[in-house]
């Protein structure tokens, strides 16, 4: 059994549903302190609650850059027990594959890239640059109190990185086709918009807000926000949610609410898509209220030396080229962007990520090691 495997195995086994860590990030700070890492444990967030963070580095004999590895201990939660052929906290071996809670995402990827850290610095003790690691038990969750509390700290004290990989499942067909350099940004709104209930034989006593609404609901969903760029599709619009009415048929309702998302390209900004959608419903007369939450910012790593050396130590690996993607949710490298100006997201296969029986297959485990470890040859040379 490798030793990527066996780690991948002993992270599976430990319960870390969101927030907590189960342990998983005190065995690794034990093997990185075994190979010259400051390890500093940062906890966050209420006492019910609490996050478990850890900021580890380890600074080469000679000068040079400073390269991230980033991910989370925590996963989501199991779904039905009784549906998964096998305990997700044990990891199990079928088809080739290993199964178990965080097998794709990701405890895999921190084991390989954990190991993979091990065998470069064992074949390359007087390593130039610096390696670090920023580990989290909150990305699952609300994502308040980890990853951008460790990048908070570090700016606090004047620590910045030069690149950084977050271990997220960017594969899609095979191991190495896809790398995510960028992640577009999302703004959600909650829109009450007002009216005055009535019985629904007379109108004209009422003011029915899901009819003041259509026009302008009509209007945003034709509308093109952006055109997107080479690296990111157009901006997008989605209601997700409109609730309205008592429940009874013969009742115009006194307001209606729509729950809405923009998933933005950086040829937009929170504050125009902001000001577009009132417009909007101001020209259409719309009594309402708006609420605004902007859950992260677009962040783009163009092709550079990050992009390079993950991209030749893959093709190194499985003899392919991968192809560079913005598609997808939020990551927690819309933080690490803050202090960094390369971030890619790369690791398994994501066809199973957060479903019923998660898997990896067990030979791409090895291969992801092996590109870890020729990224860290191939930038800290």
């Amino acid at each position: 059994m490798s030793e990527a495997l066996r780690l991948a195995e002993a992270l599976i086994s430990r319960r870390s549903v969101t927030p907590a860590d189960g342990g998983c990030q005190s065995l690794l700070a034990s093997r990185l302190a075994a190979i010259g890492f400051e390890c500093e444990m940062l906890m966050r967030g209420p006492d019910d609650a609490r996050v478990t963070n850890l900021w580890a580095i380890r600074r080469g004999a000679e000068p040079g850059p400073v390269l991230g590895f980033a991910g989370h201990t925590d996963v989501v939660p199991t779904g039905p027990l009784e549906r998964w052929t096998s305990d997700p906290f044990v990891p199990s071996h079928r088809d080739g594959h290993l199964y178990g809670r965080g097998a794709a995402d990701m405890k895999t990827s921190i084991a390989a890239m954990t190991v993979a850290v091990e065998e470069f610095v064992a074949a390359n003790p007087g390593h130039a640059g610096s390696i670090a690691f920023l580990l989290t038990s909150d990305e699952e969750g609300p994502s308040v109190d980890g990853t951008v509390r460790i990048v908070e700290a570090l700016r606090e004290r004047g620590q910045a990185l030069d690149a950084c990989i977050v271990g997220e499942p960017t594969s899609v067909d095979q191991l190495g086709d896809m790398i995510k350099n960028g992640r577009r940004g999302t703004l959600s709104g909650k829109l009450v918009v007002k009216g005055v209930q009535g019985h629904i034989a007379y109108p004209q006593l009422a003011k029915n807000p899901i009819h003041s609404l259509a026009p302008a609901l009509a209007e945003l969903v034709a509308t093109r926000w952006d055109d997107g760029n080479a690296f990111f599709p157009p901006t997008g619009w989605q209601v997700s949610n409109v609730h309205g009415g008592t429940g009874a048929t013969n009742v115009i309702p006194g307001d209606v609410t729509v729950d809405f998302n923009f998933r933005f390209s950086t040829e937009s900004t929170p504050d125009s898509l902001k000001s577009r959608l009132h417009a909007v419903l101001d020209k259409h007369g719309v009594d309402y209220e708006l609420a605004w939450t902007l859950g992260g910012e677009t962040f783009l790593t163009t092709p550079g030396t990050l992009t390079e050396a993950v991209s030749d130590a893959i093709d190194a690996e499985c003899g392919l080229r991968p192809a560079l993607s913005t598609t997808g949710g939020t990551s927690d490298g819309r933080f690490i962007a803050r202090i960094c100006p390369q971030v890619i997201e790369f690791g398994p296969i994501n066809a199973t990520i957060h479903k019923i029986d998660e898997r990896v297959d067990v030979a791409s485990i090895e291969r992801l090691k092996n590109i870890y470890r020729g990224t860290l040859e191939r930038f800290l040379r």
